[in-house]
Protein backbone atom coordinates (compact mmCIF):
# COMPACT_ATOMS: atom_id res chain seq x y z
CA UNK A 1 0.00 0.00 0.00
CA UNK A 2 1.18 3.48 -0.80
CA UNK A 3 0.39 6.34 1.54
CA UNK A 4 1.18 9.76 0.14
CA UNK A 5 -0.32 12.00 2.75
CA UNK A 6 1.63 13.45 5.63
CA UNK A 7 -1.71 13.48 7.37
CA UNK A 8 -1.27 9.83 8.30
CA UNK A 9 -4.30 8.71 6.28
CA UNK A 10 -4.06 5.99 3.68
CA UNK A 11 -5.04 7.74 0.48
CA UNK A 12 -4.92 4.90 -2.02
CA UNK A 13 -3.23 1.79 -3.29
CA UNK A 14 -0.85 1.72 -6.18
CA UNK A 15 -1.96 -0.69 -8.86
CA UNK A 16 1.63 -1.15 -10.02
CA UNK A 17 3.17 -4.58 -9.43
CA UNK A 18 6.63 -3.11 -8.98
CA UNK A 19 7.47 0.47 -8.13
CA UNK A 20 10.71 1.62 -9.75
CA UNK A 21 13.10 3.83 -7.81
CA UNK A 22 13.77 7.48 -8.61
CA UNK A 23 16.94 9.21 -7.44
CA UNK A 24 16.02 12.61 -5.98
CA UNK A 25 18.60 15.32 -5.31
CA UNK A 26 18.91 19.06 -4.93
CA UNK A 27 21.79 21.52 -5.11
CA UNK A 28 20.45 23.07 -1.88
CA UNK A 29 19.15 20.08 0.15
CA UNK A 30 20.94 17.04 1.54
CA UNK A 31 19.16 13.90 2.66
CA UNK A 32 19.09 13.73 6.46
CA UNK A 33 20.31 17.34 6.86
CA UNK A 34 18.30 20.40 8.02
CA UNK A 35 15.98 22.21 5.60
CA UNK A 36 17.73 25.48 4.70
CA UNK A 37 16.11 28.50 6.34
CA UNK A 38 15.34 30.18 3.00
CA UNK A 39 12.79 27.41 2.21
CA UNK A 40 10.97 27.78 5.55
CA UNK A 41 8.43 30.32 6.79
CA UNK A 42 11.36 32.21 8.34
CA UNK A 43 13.10 32.66 4.97
CA UNK A 44 12.04 33.66 1.47
CA UNK A 45 9.38 30.91 1.53
CA UNK A 46 10.10 29.61 -1.95
CA UNK A 47 10.19 26.00 -3.08
CA UNK A 48 13.69 24.51 -3.34
CA UNK A 49 15.25 23.26 -6.57
CA UNK A 50 14.83 19.52 -7.15
CA UNK A 51 16.32 17.04 -9.64
CA UNK A 52 15.38 13.44 -10.31
CA UNK A 53 16.40 10.52 -12.48
CA UNK A 54 15.45 6.90 -13.01
CA UNK A 55 15.82 4.12 -15.50
CA UNK A 56 13.71 4.24 -18.66
CA UNK A 57 9.98 4.28 -17.92
CA UNK A 58 8.24 3.96 -21.31
CA UNK A 59 4.76 4.19 -19.78
CA UNK A 60 5.47 7.45 -17.91
CA UNK A 61 2.93 10.17 -18.69
CA UNK A 62 3.58 12.72 -15.94
CA UNK A 63 5.49 13.57 -12.76
CA UNK A 64 4.11 14.66 -9.38
CA UNK A 65 5.89 16.20 -6.41
CA UNK A 66 4.53 15.98 -2.88
CA UNK A 67 6.17 17.80 0.03
CA UNK A 68 4.91 16.77 3.43
CA UNK A 69 6.08 16.95 7.01
CA UNK A 70 5.93 14.82 10.10
CA UNK A 71 6.48 16.17 13.59
CA UNK A 72 5.61 14.99 17.09
CA UNK A 73 2.60 17.35 17.14
CA UNK A 74 1.22 17.30 13.59
CA UNK A 75 1.56 16.30 9.95
CA UNK A 76 1.00 18.55 6.97
CA UNK A 77 1.20 18.54 3.21
CA UNK A 78 3.15 21.64 2.11
CA UNK A 79 3.13 21.34 -1.68
CA UNK A 80 1.62 19.16 -4.39
CA UNK A 81 2.65 19.89 -7.96
CA UNK A 82 1.26 17.45 -10.50
CA UNK A 83 0.96 16.83 -14.25
CA UNK A 84 4.56 17.90 -14.74
CA UNK A 85 5.59 16.74 -18.23
CA UNK A 86 7.21 13.27 -18.05
CA UNK A 87 10.29 14.61 -19.88
CA UNK A 88 11.03 17.09 -17.07
CA UNK A 89 13.89 16.07 -14.77
CA UNK A 90 14.33 19.13 -12.59
CA UNK A 91 12.70 22.21 -11.16
CA UNK A 92 14.59 25.38 -10.36
CA UNK A 93 14.24 27.44 -7.21
CA UNK A 94 10.76 28.85 -6.59
CA UNK A 95 9.12 26.59 -9.20
CA UNK A 96 5.88 27.00 -7.25
CA UNK A 97 5.74 30.60 -8.51
CA UNK A 98 6.29 29.56 -12.15
CA UNK A 99 5.12 25.97 -12.67
CA UNK A 100 5.95 23.99 -15.82
CA UNK A 101 3.41 24.32 -18.65
CA UNK A 102 0.43 22.03 -18.13
CA UNK A 103 1.16 21.50 -14.43
CA UNK A 104 -1.20 22.24 -11.55
CA UNK A 105 -0.81 22.79 -7.82
CA UNK A 106 -3.23 21.30 -5.31
CA UNK A 107 -4.56 23.02 -2.23
CA UNK A 108 -2.40 21.85 0.67
CA UNK A 109 -3.31 21.20 4.30
CA UNK A 110 -3.68 24.93 5.01
CA UNK A 111 -6.13 25.32 2.10
CA UNK A 112 -3.67 27.37 0.04
CA UNK A 113 -2.60 26.25 -3.44
CA UNK A 114 1.16 26.33 -3.99
CA UNK A 115 4.18 25.92 -1.75
CA UNK A 116 3.38 26.43 1.94
CA UNK A 117 6.76 26.98 3.59
CA UNK A 118 7.27 24.74 6.64
CA UNK A 119 7.59 26.35 10.09
CA UNK A 120 8.13 23.52 12.57
CA UNK A 121 11.82 23.47 13.53
CA UNK A 122 11.57 19.88 14.77
CA UNK A 123 9.73 18.33 11.82
CA UNK A 124 11.10 16.18 9.04
CA UNK A 125 10.27 17.28 5.51
CA UNK A 126 9.86 14.76 2.70
CA UNK A 127 10.33 15.91 -0.89
CA UNK A 128 8.83 12.99 -2.85
CA UNK A 129 8.87 12.64 -6.62
CA UNK A 130 6.47 10.23 -8.34
CA UNK A 131 6.41 9.09 -11.96
CA UNK A 132 2.84 8.42 -13.02
CA UNK A 133 1.32 6.18 -15.68
CA UNK A 134 -1.18 8.90 -16.63
CA UNK A 135 -2.03 12.50 -15.89
CA UNK A 136 -3.89 13.35 -12.70
CA UNK A 137 -7.48 13.94 -13.77
CA UNK A 138 -9.23 16.01 -11.12
CA UNK A 139 -11.22 19.21 -11.39
CA UNK A 140 -9.57 22.51 -10.51
CA UNK A 141 -9.85 23.03 -6.74
CA UNK A 142 -10.37 19.31 -6.02
CA UNK A 143 -9.82 18.25 -2.41
CA UNK A 144 -6.24 17.36 -1.47
CA UNK A 145 -7.29 13.78 -0.73
CA UNK A 146 -8.64 13.34 -4.28
CA UNK A 147 -5.38 14.58 -5.83
CA UNK A 148 -3.26 12.35 -3.56
CA UNK A 149 -5.43 9.32 -4.36
CA UNK A 150 -4.96 9.88 -8.10
CA UNK A 151 -1.19 10.12 -7.59
CA UNK A 152 -1.12 6.94 -5.48
CA UNK A 153 -3.23 4.99 -7.96
CA UNK A 154 -0.94 5.87 -10.90
CA UNK A 155 2.53 5.66 -9.33
CA UNK A 156 5.03 3.59 -11.33
CA UNK A 157 8.21 5.02 -9.75
CA UNK A 158 9.04 7.06 -6.66
CA UNK A 159 11.91 8.59 -4.77
CA UNK A 160 12.38 10.86 -1.79
CA UNK A 161 14.75 13.37 -0.26
CA UNK A 162 14.16 14.00 3.45
CA UNK A 163 15.29 17.10 5.35
CA UNK A 164 15.37 16.68 9.11
CA UNK A 165 14.47 19.79 11.12
CA UNK A 166 15.11 23.32 9.86
CA UNK A 167 18.07 25.68 10.00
Amino acid sequence: MLALSGCGILIGKSEAKEIAEINVSSPDLRDGEPLPRRYTCNGIQSSPPLRWSSGPLPTAKSIAIVVDSLSPSESNVHWVLYNIPATTTELGPDAAADVPDGSSQAKVTSGKAGYEAPCDETGSYRFSVYTLSDKVKVQEGAPLSAVLKEIADQTIARGRLTAVHTE
